[in-house]
């Protein structure tokens, strides 16, 4: 047994470094994480840019379109002549 020399007891600098070594490993796994979350949020980001410009430009049409179709109402003074030009007969009531 002498050759194979006595049982080893703990090593303190070893379990540090073990411990240095699982701590590395959970902020890398952290770190991949984050980077994760990032780049969705990032993706996320973009596609309510679009749909808010999607949103603005709906927006733009439909003003326009309201401008077009409120021009092809008459305006209250024309139907206002208009009204008065027709003259309506009313049928005598009979008693």
């Amino acid at each position: 047994m002498d050759a194979l020399g006595g049982p080893i007891s703990d090593m303190p600098e070893l379990i540090t470094s073990a411990n240095l070594l699982r701590s590395n490993e959970y902020l890398a796994k952290v770190s991949k994480k984050q980077s994760d979350l990032l780049s969705a949020y990032d993706n996320y980001s973009k596609a309510l840019e679009e749909m808010l410009d999607s949103v603005f430009d709906i927006q733009k049409d439909l003003t326009t379109l309201l401008k077009e179709q409120s021009k092809l109402i008459p305006d209250k003074k024309s139907r206002i002549t208009v009204s008065k030009n027709k003259k309506t007969k009313r049928k005598p009531s009979k008693k």
